[in-house]
């Protein structure tokens, strides 16, 4: 199969969708793999590394949807892609339709085969592909977090582990998946009081079991969401209903509850937000004020760590990188149903049922196009 890998073009988007490692592994197994100049530069892998690897280099992104069967980013194409994307061609990253309707309509109308990152779901109801920049994210949450506490940065000026006689900062974290988990180990770690909140009563009597002394556990509702936030400092937004919109958890009014200074973080931006006021924000300028509450809502938080980021994704995304160029898309799906869950849009059919109801989309069985 011809595979190519194009610079992301994502405002403050640094990672590659590939590592020299991932690009050997293809070209080893017959596969050619064309990497557009300079795609690894920011996560600190040159093109001499991706030539080393037997990649072949391409001078433009146009060259690579030109050349390539398989097309692999990180990130969901953007506005000026739309048009290099050709009918039949796979298109293999995190695309999160179900916030962003312009992109599935133009993947609907481009004829694309569209498997998302983000839905690829196994047996156990864990998204593998997803875990990695899960786990990334849910610690970078903590560590921005605890940043824009500080007063210059508009925060109430708490650090967030306190000092000897000084009581630490409060931290809520909603949602006790991959990220709350990360989120609330970082954030006990840094020496802050935690509470992770969920309405899965298995998963919180597990996060009970494994976390340290200095994290509560508690059941997610609305007058307990409404208790907690008028005392925590750091609030963290972590749930994620895979292919959906997220719900959201705190709104509008519920600004009004929270001190000054109070510091919101949504992990959820990808899929719409867990927070009403949520909009999405860039590495440039990440944070904006409601209600003199700091909301920090970048979409793409894996980004600012390009190295750690690239690495841990090429190590999930390989494998199924793997099964597609050996078997292409439909053999592969049919073989394997995780891969099967990743089918979003085909051939201008949405096939899975999350995006077509967050747009009142016609739904496609995903059998039907297999």
């Amino acid at each position: 199969m011809v595979i190519a890998v194009p610079t992301e073009i994502k405002t403050s988007e640094n990672r590659v969708a590939l590592t020299p490692a991932g690009a050997l592994e293809l070209t080893k197994r017959g596969h050619e793999v064309y990497i557009q100049k300079g795609a690894g530069e920011n996560s600190g892998f040159p093109d001499s590394e991706y030539i080393g690897a037997g990649a072949k280099i391409l001078p433009t992104a146009k060259d690579c949807f030109d050349k390539a069967e398989m097309i692999m980013k990180v990130k969901e194409p953007i506005e000026s892609e739309y048009k290099l994307i050709r009918k039949d061609q796979l298109v293999f990253t995190y695309f999160h339709f179900a916030s962003h309707e312009p992109l599935t309509k133009a993947m609907i109308e481009s004829q694309a085969v569209c498997l998302a990152y983000e839905t690829v779901e196994l047996p156990d109801r864990s998204l593998p592909l997803l875990v990695p920049m899960s786990e990334v994210a849910g610690r970078m949450a903590v560590q921005e977090g605890a940043k824009f506490l500080e007063k210059p940065m508009g925060g109430i000026g708490i650090l967030l582990g306190g000092v000897p006689g000084v009581q630490p900062a409060k931290v809520l974290v909603l949602g006790g998946g991959i990220v709350g988990k990360e989120a609330a180990k970082m954030a006990a770690g840094l020496g802050g009081t935690v509470t992770i909140m969920d309405v899965n009563l298995n998963r919180l009597r597990y996060l009970e079991d494994v976390m340290p002394a200095n994290v509560d556990t508690m059941y997610s509702n609305e007058l307990n969401i409404r208790r907690l936030i008028t005392s925590h400092d750091l609030i963290i937004g972590a749930v994620l209903i895979p292919g959906a919109k997220a719900p959201h958890l705190i709104t509008r009014d519920m600004l009004k509850e929270m001190r000054p200074g109070t510091v919101l973080v949504d992990v959820a931006v990808d899929q719409g937000g867990c927070f009403e006021t949520t909009k999405p924000t860039t590495h440039d300028d990440p944070t904006y004020v409601v209600d003199g509450v700091v909301h920090y809502c970048v979409a793409n938080m894996p980004g600012a760590v390009p190295y750690t980021s690239t690495i841990a994704l090429t190590n999930a995304t390989l494998p199924y990188a793997i099964k597609l160029a050996e078997k292409g898309w439909k053999q592969a799906c049919k073989e394997d149903n995780a891969l099967k869950l990743g089918l979003n849009v085909v051939n201008g059919k949405v096939v899975y049922k999350g995006v077509a109801d967050a747009f009142g989309l016609d739904y496609t069985d995903v059998n039907g196009v297999l």
